[in-house]
């Protein structure tokens, strides 16, 4: 089961769009997802399932069009919640300099801002058994969102998602963090990334950004 974080989004106002609507992807995003769609289309995919949000409705279509499927929206996928919606989360000129917004920092392992980790991870493990089932002795892809994903790895880790660190995440745009499992036991953990080469340098050296493609060891 693989977990596809969504292509890059037309965002000129560099704000936390969140669940927010009306954010599509920018054409850089389309060909990260044409990208993806190509680099698994020799795959055995029979199940896709999407989170309703435009970005990855929009990353999910090359990869219906390629296998010839009808995704399955799912709510449970969706991206977190966040108080900082539609705003820019900086210091000098965001959320971070009105003191108004510090009440929701006052506890980072909830989090206080926005949707605790544990329900994340909770309704993600869900909507990924669920697409599991559906796939059951093939593949399916779970469109989704970059902190979802992450904490869905984190858990499956058996790490505290709780204490991670935001710029470690290693959910680049349109990466695959794929679930092997044998039977209904999960023995295996891969990432990929097949749209790395298209992500600018200076996203790529961001926080929340990471490099380079690679294996991870497999699950405990």
């Amino acid at each position: 089961m693989h977990l596809l974080r969504h292509g890059e989004v037309h965002n000129p106002g560099g704000v936390l769009y969140g669940r927010l609507p009306g954010y599509h992807l920018s054409e850089r995003g389309r060909a990260m997802a044409r990208r993806v769609a190509e680099v698994v289309a020799g795959r055995d995919v029979v199940h896709l399932r999407v989170s309703p949000l435009e970005r990855a409705r929009e990353t999910a279509q090359p990869l219906a069009e390629a296998f010839g499927l009808e995704p399955t929206i799912d709510d449970r996928v969706i991206e977190s919640a966040s108080k900082f919606e539609g705003q820019r989360f900086a210091i000098n000129d965001g959320a971070l300099g009105r003191p108004a917004a510090w009440r929701h920092l006052r506890n980072p392992v909830r989090p206080s801002w926005g949707e605790p980790y544990g329900q994340i991870a909770a309704r993600m493990l869900a909507g990924a058994a669920a697409a599991r089932d559906a796939a059951r002795g093939h593949e399916a892809v779970v469109v989704s969102h970059q902190l979802p994903i992450w904490t869905t790895r984190l858990h499956v880790e058996g790490k505290h998602v709780f204490l991670h660190d935001p710029r470690r995440r290693q959910c680049t745009l349109c990466s695959l963090t794929s679930l092997h499992y044998r039977g209904d036991r999960l023995v295996r953990l891969t990432y990929s990334e097949p749209a790395g080469d298209m992500i600018p340098l200076a996203d790529r050296s961001a926080p929340f950004s990471s490099g380079g493609r690679h294996e991870e060891p497999a699950v405990p």
